[in-house]
């Protein structure tokens, strides 16, 4: 899928982002153009992505991109369509492509193009509080409600039904019917993505969205980063207590409840029917499965199975748990 909301500046050719990367002596047709930058699951033929870990190399070996950004030791998991750029630093060369084809994504600062909601073709659609701002590449479905200084930013796409409660900033952002948003959250300003050196911090630009399904709940005080490749996506009826932290990248399954002060670190996937208790911590790029509960104040460093009840830190079988600390 194009991206919805990041204009893409592309194409450019092979040379000119081996020029961008300071490469050279490498044995490709530099006249070729490269289309986009997409992960490994998104990517298609006249793509680059980028494959930086054996964790990934089972999809790594299916991969449709031209294109991938990778190091020498991880170059036989790739399918031979695929041509491989060597770099020294994967996350690295690939925030500099990324950058190149979407410059726009690199910068979070607030819209100044926003109007008061009164003066918008929403004034008579919509029921609002007072010192509501409205972005360009804004829609609303029929019977939605905005609370007192909410500013809806560029980029956002809201359904039938949903209400907005007071003091919240929503931008880049897919929110289904019927979904309720409490007062105070942040979503879909770009997550925590940078890769420090002695020099300064590379800020990694965020080109996917955050997308909230229907029937969902966002509680108060609770901020959703927008993907980095990916989005990240709220799974339908899944509901959110205050002062929750969803990182980029992460997927959320349907039908979950997360209890308040939970964290969840970028690209970690949570399964459908999760149960998580609050002030629980969930490391990064973990697999959560189906019909899991997570005991309050856990912290999660490793994969969970399907059906698991776990508790503490690191997380293990409640029962194990349990017996160990009688």
């Amino acid at each position: 899928m194009d991206n919805p909301f990041f204009k893409n500046f592309g194409p450019f050719k092979v040379s000119h982002i081996l020029e961008l990367l300071n490469l050279k002596n490498i044995n490709i047709n530099l006249d070729q153009y490269i289309t986009d930058i997409k992960d490994l699951y998104m990517s298609n033929t006249g793509n680059i992505t980028f494959f930086h870990s054996k964790k990934y190399k089972d999809v790594a070996k299916n991969t449709k991109a031209s294109f991938c950004l990778t190091t020498e030791n991880l170059v036989t998991d790739l399918p031979k369509k695929c041509i491989p750029i060597i770099v020294d630093n994967v996350l690295v060369a690939t925030s500099i492509v990324t950058a190149k084809f979407y410059p726009e994504s690199i910068h979070d600062n607030f819209d100044n193009d926003v109007d008061e909601i009164k003066d918008t073709k929403f004034k008579d659609k919509i029921k609002f509080g007072k010192n509501v701002l409205i972005g360009i590449n804004t829609k609303f479905g029929d019977n939605c409600i905005i609370g007192h200084n909410t500013i809806i930013e560029k980029n956002v796409s809201i359904g039938n039904n949903c209400s907005i409660g007071s003091n919240c900033i929503i931008r880049n952002s897919i929110v289904k019917d019927n979904v309720k948003i409490l007062d105070n959250c942040v979503i879909g300003k770009h997550g925590f993505g940078f890769f420090p050196n002695d020099i300064k911090n590379l800020r990694y630009p965020h080109i996917g969205i955050v997308i909230i399904e229907e029937n969902c709940e966002i509680g108060c005080g609770s901020t959703i980063d927008r993907g980095s490749m990916s989005n990240t996506v709220i799974g339908k009826n899944t509901f959110l207590d205050n002062q929750i932290h969803i990182a980029h990248n992460v997927k959320i399954g349907e039908n979950s409840i997360i209890a308040g002060q939970v964290g969840i670190a970028g690209s970690s996937i949570i399964g459908t029917n999760v149960k998580i208790g609050g002030q629980a911590g969930i490391s990064g790029h973990l697999k959560i499965g189906n019909n899991v509960e997570i005991a309050g104040g856990s912290g999660v460093i490793k994969n969970i199975a399907d059906n698991s009840k776990v508790m503490g830190y690191p997380a293990k079988n409640i029962r194990e748990f349990l017996k160990e600390n009688k």
